[in-house]
């Protein structure tokens, strides 16, 4: 377990960027979120004919030239461009650039469950048409998980910690714990950290479609096809984007009076070593990583008064969070509110946990909770309160944050109103 000593530096966000597809800044993001409002929609990146599923929570409009030169863009996969981007929102919305002229005390911490595979295709298909003449030789750096993390660091000239986390749809909330551990144990006062990730492909699209884990019912209607908790639930929705956080020790953020919006207060991960693909169906993992995070946060489980559920729409998954959230918290369960942004978002796999722990961080700052839309059909064996189809206003105190990736890979994050 983490030492959770007095010692330990405590850990704030101060900084938040979003890009996804329902809102390519922070504003527009959460207003849509709290209004109910689905990104999801037909497919345009390429074309999906012959296959079952034919929508996805895709960001057409995204343009990196708005972030970075043109020519700078053409040598980086998407999923780069994207944490570029957000990266730059959040070091803006943290007001931080006066702060960054201490290079070796500034980390980034940057994850991606599936990293530039669209250039490394791209590579494939130029050598075997054309041959090696045509292979540009940007193609493989790009391709590589730990270039998100590099050209942030480049562009801040950041010499502190650096790291790239990939445990599938995990990465996101793991990347910001690890991040926040590196300013607890003193190796950092100021961590870029988020998740990032493109997958809007037609391989990755083939692939998941065999393994049957997207719907195939909802190509008409795709708004209505991510319904996490509902009883018609029959897959995850994919979807693509990035999220960034600043996050700096306490002490740092009040010398330079930075808006504050959450504290970092725990971080929980585990193995479930159960199935590559398939959580553990009993949902003592995910019992086991909300545990170790409320653990590392010296958080009883009763303070808790929001959960942003993993939540992503399929049968296996919501069953087994849902019970793993009876098990850890008991009869107090009943009375936690619980939502899953997938169900406007889809599933931005490496992405995710970065984009819902910024929503945990919103809804403390804002005492509200977004709603979980397309719960229209109640399960029986789900029978928790996943605030259906309207936001709330709530006395927050303590958000979790839940990420449960392929493979088994878990993690937590724990996130509180700031007491100072």
């Amino acid at each position: 377990m983490t030492d959770t000593g007095e010692h330990r530096k405590r850990v704030v966000v101060t900084g938040l960027g979003v890009v996804t597809c329902l809102g390519q800044e922070v504003d527009t993001f959460w207003q849509d979120l709290l209004s109910g409002k689905s990104g999801i929609r037909e497919i345009t990146l390429f074309d999906p004919e012959g296959l079952p599923c034919k929508i996805a929570g895709e960001i057409p409009e995204f343009d990196p030239t708005g972030y970075m030169p043109a020519k700078e863009a053409r040598r980086m996969a998407r999923n780069s461009q994207m944490a570029l981007a957000t990266a730059i929102q959040a070091v803006e919305d943290a007001n931080l650039a006066p702060s960054l002229n201490d290079p070796e005390r500034v980390g980034v911490y940057f994850g991606t469950a599936i990293g530039g595979m669209e250039r490394g295709i791209e590579g494939i298909k130029a050598f075997n048409t054309k041959g090696l003449a045509r292979v540009n030789p940007f193609y493989l750096p790009s391709t590589l998980p730990n270039m998100a993390a590099f050209h942030v660091t480049h562009h801040f000239k950041a010499l502190g910690p650096n790291c790239t986390i990939a445990t599938a749809c995990a990465t996101g909330t793991q990347t910001i714990g690890e991040a926040a551990q590196a300013i607890r144990n003193g190796w950092a006062d100021v961590v870029i950290a988020g998740g990032t990730e493109a997958i809007i492909q037609d391989f990755v699209f083939a692939g998941f479609c065999a393994m049957r884990a997207i719907p195939v019912n909802f190509n008409h209607d795709p708004q209505r096809a991510s319904r996490p908790f509902d009883a018609l639930r029959e897959g995850f929705v994919f979807s693509e984007g990035s999220a960034c956080v600043v996050l700096e020790s306490l002490e740092h953020a009040l010398a330079r009076d930075a808006r504050i919006y959450a504290e970092i207060a725990g971080f929980g991960s585990s193995g479930d070593a159960f199935h590559m693909a398939a959580p553990d169906p009993e949902g003592n993992g995910a019992k086991r990583t909300m545990l170790r995070a409320l653990m590392d946060s010296q958080v009883e489980p009763e303070r808790v008064s929001y959960i942003n559920a993993h939540g992503t729409s399929t049968p296996a998954n919501d069953a087994t969070e849902t019970k793993a959230i009876k098990m850890l918290f008991g009869d107090y369960a009943q009375r936690i509110p619980i939502s899953s942004t997938k169900s406007m978002l889809g599933h931005a796999m490496g992405a995710s946990g970065a984009i819902e722990a910024i929503v945990c961080a919103l809804s403390l700052h804002h005492q509200k909770i977004h709603p979980t839309i397309n719960y229209e059909n109640p399960d029986p064996d789900l029978d928790l309160d996943y605030v259906p189809n309207q936001a709330r206003d709530s006395e927050l105190e303590v958000a979790l944050s839940n990420s449960f990736g392929l493979g088994g890979q878990n993690a937590c994050l724990v996130l509180k109103r700031l007491e100072q």
